[in-house]
């Protein structure tokens, strides 16, 4: 079987040699995603596993797949929001992803950049760049045993965030609109007012669907403790941008954490000149009491392996004909 893996990154190319040479199967990577000016490079392939956040493009793309013999397109990342599904649903293209590539990966980021924020690093940096090495009663921080963590979302990554902050002493609640009881051990289930209206550290673990695009703006700010940080691991759009920085700058809240922004595509996941970076993730770097990441949550070694391994089994088992555990519904 000939396999083509789009957008492949230096770190992935040992695990999908390895994947190829346990398996048998020919693979060929690019480090090009995939769009209309790539789609040709399919051609002769059997199946095609991709990783990006920018879009496929049109329909015509998936149709283009589809005359190339191509069924599958199996995502090596969680969201599937770039890839259009009902476009892949005519053209008979089924659709797999990673959801559960390592949870205590991009658990781990949030956390750390929770704790980064709550202790003011950014905020003392700032200063000590100014030559004022002076402890400050206005940067005194909490510890996170007093506090209270609440959790949108409660999948996978958001139940092993829970679990993290569980562990260091933390008070979590938690919003789902599914109950799952696994976690019960760890959160206290409440309803979404009520954890964004109770958290001193808001953490995000959706997905981004029609219901959850900017379920985080200026309502939600507003009932928002003075003293809270948001943390986004997840998507940007979750959070309506410009919101979040009228927020930071009339002080509605303490500081953000984000590893993704609504923008971001246009830059992240790329070297760029100074003047292709948006206007507003210039104002939120500027801002000590701010950590941006550019979606490197996920990026660790034993992420990278199973994204890479998990994606290429699946794309040889819908083209053997068999089912995959991870197929996406439309």
């Amino acid at each position: 079987m000939k396999l083509l893996m789009y957008s492949v990154r230096d770190a992935e190319k040992p695990f999908a040699t390895a994947w190829a040479e346990k398996n048998g199967h020919e693979l060929k990577t690019i480090d090009q995603p995939l769009t209309a000016d790539t789609v040709d490079l399919a051609a002769g392939f059997d199946g095609v596993s991709i990783q990006q956040t920018e879009g496929l493009g049109d329909t015509a793309v998936y149709a283009k797949l589809a005359s190339l013999g191509i069924k599958q397109l199996a995502a090596r990342m969680v969201g599937v929001d770039m890839i259009d599904l009902a476009a892949c649903k005519q053209n008979g293209i089924t659709v797999t992803n990673v959801p559960v590539y390592s949870p205590r990966a991009i658990a781990e980021m949030g956390v750390s950049q929770a704790m980064y924020l709550l202790r003011r690093v950014g905020e003392f940096n700032a200063r000590m760049k100014d030559g004022d090495f002076r402890w400050s009663d206005d940067l005194i921080s909490n510890e996170i045993y007093n506090l209270t963590v609440g959790i949108i979302g409660l999948g996978n990554i958001g139940g092993a965030t829970a679990q993290i902050y569980k562990a260091l002493g933390a008070r979590v609640l938690a919003y789902d609109p599914f109950y799952n009881v696994e976690y019960e051990p760890f959160v206290e289930y409440a309803d979404f007012e009520t954890v964004v209206k109770s958290a001193d550290i808001l953490s995000l673990h959706t997905p981004l669907l029609p219901s959850t695009e900017n379920m985080i703006a200026a309502p939600q700010f507003a009932m928002m403790k003075d003293s809270a940080y948001l943390i986004n691991m997840a998507r940007g759009k979750l959070v309506n941008t410009a919101d979040l920085i009228s927020a930071l700058e009339e002080h509605q809240i303490a500081g953000a954490g984000v590893d993704t922004l609504s923008d971001e595509t246009s830059f992240f996941g790329k070297k760029v000149s100074p003047d292709q970076v948006s206007a507003d993730y210039k104002k939120l770097a500027a801002m000590p009491n701010v950590l941006v990441t550019p979606h490197v949550a996920f990026l660790t070694q034993t992420s990278i392996r199973n994204m890479v391994e998990i994606s290429l089994n699946d794309a040889v088992a819908i083209v053997e004909g068999r089912r995959s555990q991870n197929e996406v519904r439309s």
